[in-house]
């Protein structure tokens, strides 16, 4: 390889989201016009702790597909798996010890020739990673993504403005079902222990009440908001609830893994149907991870790739794009491991345009 040539790897990690692949795609237009080589790594870091190990160099004629406008990750991801299980080539598995993945990570990146790493993912992935980096001798560059919002350090990351139009059309189309038979819909949604998707899709989707893990609630207050709904002469009602939510006996719901947040909306149903109202629920899931990303995600995704890009010419590592501000800027990835996940702010303007319009987000 020209000694002129820069070669850089890119992987996805954590949970998928839409955007993923226009961040790919925009890393590997910026590089190009650099002349660099861009090689994708498949499964987050698992690709290179494989043998053999699994990945794909990326050129701007993968793209003639268009990938950058699905969601998803066309590199794949792994937010669940245990990096020292690694399977063979003959389908068995082999468990490898820390320094057996090290030397893994090393080997694999001098096999590719790349001299730096962008992360697309949560701040846990880039710390992970970060330390593999370090021991390779190479850099790492940090790009933000998550539909919670949550991401430290970064007004917004790559995936939630599509989150929010999914749940947003989401909304609409159970309003339609809820007008036709007077009911109340309870529809549980994503975002871990903060709740930005609840509230910015809630209040554009014409919630009535929205639920959300940084405001407190009560029972109570959910009824009389739907009980004056009622009294108003709406046919339905629309609750929209973040499944960090404690439920109605105050505690959190968990799915069967006991680990994710799930269920909390049963709990409020079961209550309201005792309570005589005709009312369903809805946990929309995973469907809130998928979609064509919208043209905010979009521009995020070109603008964050971009500035990875340039600080890897600069020589730069163990920095996270984030855009604070109004304006995409980096930061230390040291300083953003200190800063605790962002939650929706109580105070904020969005609660109080919520409560000025009259939907109830709590005490």
């Amino acid at each position: 390889m020209n000694s002129s040539v820069k070669k850089i790897g890119i992987l996805t990690s954590g949970g998928d989201c839409s955007g993923l692949n226009a961040a790919i795609r925009n890393v590997v237009f910026a590089a190009t016009a650099k002349g660099w080589e861009v090689v994708g790594i498949f499964d987050a870091t698992d690709g290179l702790f494989s043998r053999p190990m699994r990945y794909k160099p990326l050129t701007v004629a993968e793209f003639d597909f268009p990938y950058a406008s699905l969601g998803g990750t066309m590199l794949g991801s792994n937010n669940t798996g245990n990096p020292h299980l690694q399977r063979k080539a003959d389908g068995t598995m082999e468990e490898l010890t820390d320094a057996e993945l090290d030397k893994r990570f090393q080997d694999g990146v001098a096999e590719l020739g790349i001299s730096a790493l962008v992360v697309v993912g949560g701040d846990g992935s880039m710390a992970i990673v970060s330390k593999y980096c370090k021991k390779a001798g190479i850099s790492m560059i940090g790009i933000p993504k998550t539909i919670d919002n949550d991401a430290p350090g970064t007004d917004v990351a790559i995936g939630f403005e599509t989150a929010v139009q999914v749940v947003t059309e989401a909304l609409d189309k159970l309003t339609t079902t809820a007008t036709s038979h007077n009911r109340v819909m309870v529809t549980e949604v994503m975002g871990r222990g903060a709740g930005h998707l609840a509230l910015e899709a809630g209040i554009a989707g014409y919630a009535d009440v929205i639920l959300i893990p940084e405001i407190d609630y009560t029972y109570e207050g959910v009824v009389q908001k739907l009980r004056a709904v009622q009294a108003q002469g709406k046919r339905y009602g629309l609750v929209v609830v973040a499944e960090g939510v404690k439920n109605v006996d105050g505690q959190h719901s968990f799915a069967g893994n006991g680990k994710t947040f799930r269920g909390v909306s049963d709990s409020l149903v079961q209550k309201l149907h005792e309570d005589g109202f005709n009312v369903r629920g809805n946990v929309l899931g995973h469907i809130q991870r998928a979609g064509t990303p919208v043209p905010a995600d979009r521009l995020l995704a070109a603008q964050f790739a971009t500035r990875a890009v340039e600080l890897i010419a600069q020589g730069e590592s163990n920095r996270v794009v984030i855009y604070k501000d109004g304006e995409v800027k980096d930061e230390a990835l040291d300083v953003i491991l200190k800063i605790a996940n962002t939650p929706v702010n109580p105070t904020g303007d969005l609660v109080k345009t919520a409560r000025q319009l009259g939907i109830y987000v709590g005490e």
